[in-house]
């Protein structure tokens, strides 16, 4: 599973070939979830109300890219977070 970015220790990951939705992983300690890129929620797992608002503010800035690297399944790094 490829590692698309890190930030304030939250790790995001795209499995390629993963079940629908189009979606991603947050990991963040021992919380894992599932993040529906067209939504922007979480569809399966949880994280901390803090690491998911910032999980949620990451992907509405590079949603476009997440769901262009799903249907493409071109890996590409994206930034962190700032």
């Amino acid at each position: 599973m490829p590692e698309i970015t890190r930030f304030y220790g939250i790790i995001i990951k795209i499995f390629f070939g993963d079940h629908p939705p189009p979606h991603f992983h947050a990991v963040y300690g021992e919380y894992n979830a599932l993040v529906s890129i067209e939504s922007l929620q979480i569809i399966e797992g949880d994280l901390p109300s803090r690491a998911e608002k910032m999980v949620i503010e990451w992907a509405t800035l590079y949603q476009k890219e997440l769901l262009k690297m799903w249907n493409s399944q071109d890996f590409t790094k994206l930034p962190p977070l700032k």
